[in-house]
């Protein structure tokens, strides 16, 4: 795949691998001389810690919603063409197969990894379950698990509740307690799940037609009404997945300053940058996005 990515990019990719791999040396070895009850990494303060990148197999979504080509670019080559630390990493119509240890090897110059325990469209096996909590355990930067799609249009969830609380009571690998988080769109706040909310750590919040984001305040309000307890993300589409259409720069822009201004009030903990697979398609949103982190990135804060 490289040889397609120009030679500055793969300049810039060989430092960050080389740097963020000894980082993440060096938290390998503070974890093995910590306790088995060690928590969780801390956050950090600064904007790049905050930050992730959504990313499936490369090429998942095709020509699918519009898109003008077929993404060829892997989950750490849009994390690194982004400048991203963080990434999630999403199965999509079953893909890749099972086992998926590649792919966690390949995603261990990362900071912090999320990984999907319900897959794209709600797709929820215990096979898939049971194979990437195993993956926790010889992946320590594996810190949090996230279920996408998870709720049907009546409200009820991949898993029933009583699935969700046992699925949560495995979730304390090697002595360290996982997150789970949830996806919720703008358009599921009047349905009937706070039930399963109750039993999530952390909700990623999506608004799936661009031209909703005129609302974001105020449907973000009603979020922190539903869920007062748990963490919040904020999920930013580069592409409107909703029309099939670009999404308008100035409403890129406006998911951006919306976040980074909640982080600065402590309403979010961070920000999702969905996804690889249109990163290597010459949108406009996504050099703008990628300019914008690498000018903000190092920013502290204050909170």
């Amino acid at each position: 795949m490289l040889q397609h990515i120009p030679a500055s990019t793969r300049r810039d990719l060989l430092k960050w691998t080389l740097a963020t791999a000894a980082v993440a040396g060096a938290q390998d070895q503070t974890q093995a001389a910590t306790t088995n009850t060690a928590s969780a990494e801390p956050l950090t303060d600064t904007l790049r810690d905050r930050l992730w990148i959504w990313t499936h197999a490369e090429g998942a979504y095709k020509t699918d919603y519009g898109l003008p080509h077929t993404s060829r670019m892997t989950p750490v080559e849009g994390a690194v063409y982004l400048g991203i630390h963080n990434l999630l990493f999403v199965r999509y119509s079953g893909n890749p197969p099972l086992p998926l240890d590649q792919y966690a090897i390949s995603f261990r110059p990362m900071k912090r990894v999320i990984w999907s325990l319900v897959g794209a469209g709600g797709e929820s096996e215990e096979a898939e379950r049971r194979h990437v909590l195993d993956l926790a355990t010889r992946f320590p930067n594996i810190s949090a698990f996230i279920m996408d799609d998870f709720f049907r249009p009546d409200g009820t969830g991949s898993l029933s509740v009583d699935q969700l609380i046992a699925l949560r009571n495995r979730l304390v690998i090697g002595g360290r307690r996982r997150d789970l988080l949830v996806v919720l769109y703008q358009h599921q706040l009047a349905l009937p799940v706070q039930a399963h909310l109750d039993s999530c750590d952390k909700i990623t919040f999506w608004t799936w037609k661009a031209e909703e984001l005129k609302s974001l305040e105020s449907s973000f309000g009603q979020l922190e009404k539903l869920a007062p307890r748990q963490g919040k993300l904020l999920g930013c589409y580069l592409w409107d997945f909703g029309t099939n259409q670009p999404m308008p720069l100035e409403l890129m822009k406006r998911q951006c300053e919306l976040g980074t201004q909640w982080l600065e009030q402590g309403r979010i903990e961070g920000m999702i940058f969905l996804a690889s697979n249109v990163c290597d398609l010459e949108l406009e949103t996504v050099e703008w996005t990628r300019q914008w982190i690498a000018e903000i990135a190092s920013q502290r804060i204050r909170t």
